[in-house]
């Protein structure tokens, strides 16, 4: 099954760091786009940047809601050939970890296969989500080097264990969302056409597609790096801090590969360019950016070194199949999104 160019596209959470993006890409190939935001005020907010006819903005203010996308389904399902789901939160700024974090994942992605299932299920004929590697491994497991994930590896964790700490909530809250919709996959055979595919991204850095986003707090990923660039000498570096990095803009274009590539059907993309350490972060900055060396954090790199090689293996040899193009490099990441904001701050 492959979807045809030109169609229309449902995208939840289309204002988001890694949706907006999807938006852009979308657009760009010559797709219809129909996008869900919180409020009028971020539908204001992406029609002004995009200004383009193929864009319509919905607003759902609640994903977590009881039939929280059937209004939009019940009037666009019948047009909507492709659905991928990026809504979900991802920060750590709760007290209520089942309320902010686990349960808005969980039903938000209930919430928009059981819509489609009402009103679209003969129409939609694919549906790709947003997961992350926090469905596939946990950080305990990350920090084994006897370990070898893959794209068959599930996070273990329990939802009493992911309702401990925001951290703990965020790796829950992708994989049992991730693993709902597989469930409802198999629970539904039969009575749906569509077909299901993850996206599961480690760490997502990258430019903002706005320069306007790029201010104050950036989204999780990308704020380590701008925490660094804001940096100073005396800042010491989280050396536990380690993990798996990829581009957003290869996150964006893997969101189209995953529906328009039959052999994506099923499948859990796992995307990682490599692995980092904030030493290797600062590195970039250091070198790229002349005027920033001897001003902020520095790190040691043999101690990076060790870390990483502390790191579990993987093998995503799969994935990379499947899409078929070469992820940018980690130095051109970085610096894009450093460059960006040095050039808002008006010191680039």
């Amino acid at each position: 099954m492959v979807v045809s160019e030109g169609c229309t596209v449902f995208v939840s959470g289309a204002n988001g760091f890694i949706a907006s993006h999807v938006v852009n890409e979308l657009l760009s190939s010559g797709y219809k786009v129909i996008g869900s935001v919180r409020s009028q005020a971020k539908a204001d907010q992406l029609l002004e940047h995009f200004s383009h006819p193929e864009l319509t903005i919905s607003i759902v203010s609640d994903i977590s809601a009881a039939a929280a996308f059937d209004e939009i389904f019940s009037k666009y399902g019948q047009d909507i050939k492709v659905v991928l789901h990026t809504a979900s939160p991802f920060h750590y700024d709760t007290e209520d970890c089942e309320k902010d974090l686990l349960q808005p994942a969980v039903e938000g992605t209930k919430s928009i296969l059981q819509a489609i299932k009402k009103y679209a299920a003969h129409s939609v004929e694919r549906v790709v989500i947003t997961s992350s590697d926090a469905a596939v491994t946990s950080y305990e497991s990350d920090i084994d080097p006897k370990n070898l994930h893959t794209e068959d590896s599930w996070n273990s964790i329990t939802w009493e264990e992911a309702c401990k700490d925001a951290e703990a909530a965020y790796y829950g809250s992708k994989t049992f969302a991730e693993r709902a919709a597989w469930e409802f996959m198999h629970e539904n055979e039969g009575k749906i056409n569509f077909k299901l595919s993850t996206v599961n991204p480690v760490w997502v850095f990258g430019p903002q597609l706005s320069d306007s986003n790029a201010t104050g707090r950036l989204n999780t990923s990308c704020q380590y790096i701008n925490d660094l660039v804001h940096s100073t000498p005396k800042t010491k570096l989280d050396m536990s801090i380690a993990g798996g990095y990829v581009d957003v803009r290869d996150v964006a274009r893997a969101h189209l590969a995953a529906f328009q590539k039959a052999a994506a059907i099923g499948q859990r993309l796992v995307l990682c360019a490599g692995r980092f350490t904030l030493v290797n972060i600062v590195d970039v900055l250091d070198k790229r950016f002349p005027k920033l060396k001897g001003k902020i954090a520095s790190g040691d790199a043999e101690e990076s070194k060790k870390l990483l090689s502390s790191l579990a293996r993987y093998d995503y040899s799969k994935t990379n199949h499947i899409l078929e193009f070469e992820f940018l490099p980690f130095e051109k990441t970085i610096y894009d999104t450093a460059a960006q904001v040095l050039k808002v701050e008006g010191r680039l």
